[in-house]
């Protein structure tokens, strides 16, 4: 499988344009696989949100993730498949040149806690204490972004 993961593409939009790939991975991830509500998971910000889905070469939709206008990126999901195969890594590096191209000057998220050395790894540095949000244990995880 990694061979093929040399091929991702990252694919940035508007939640018109996404909405269907982004959706399916999300569903599968959180709340199929992490048992979060179904109405917890959806909220009215995917409308303003930049939306990112990672495609392989066969145009299999493997992760999705987004960018609120508060500089927040949020919802990054990876199929269990595809996960520790730059996926996640290729939507993050995306979601933080769209938010350079914004002129954010930095980017935050919530990261389960389970995905902070992955975060950290991107240069983000946890905050606070940990909280619950669904039912799962996060971090607020903070990076400045240089040009």
């Amino acid at each position: 499988m990694n061979q093929h993961m040399k091929e991702i593409k990252v694919v940035v939009g508007d939640w018109k344009s996404c909405r269907e790939d982004a959706m399916a991975i999300r569903h599968e991830v959180f709340v199929e696989e992490q048992h979060v509500p179904p109405e917890l998971e959806m909220d009215a910000q995917d409308e303003q949100c930049v939306h990112a889905v990672a495609y392989d070469a066969q145009g299999r939709a493997l992760g999705t993730g987004r960018l609120l206008e508060s500089a927040h990126i949020g919802r990054m999901a990876v199929r269990s498949a595809y996960r520790s195969c730059g996926v996640g890594s290729s939507i993050l590096v995306e979601l933080m040149n769209e938010a350079r191209r914004r002129h954010y000057m930095e980017v935050v998220l919530a990261a389960q806690l389970d995905a902070q050395p992955f975060y950290a790894k991107h240069g983000f540095v946890a905050e606070g204490g940990v909280f619950m949000d669904a039912g799962i244990q996060h971090v607020t995880m903070r990076r400045a972004l240089t040009v």
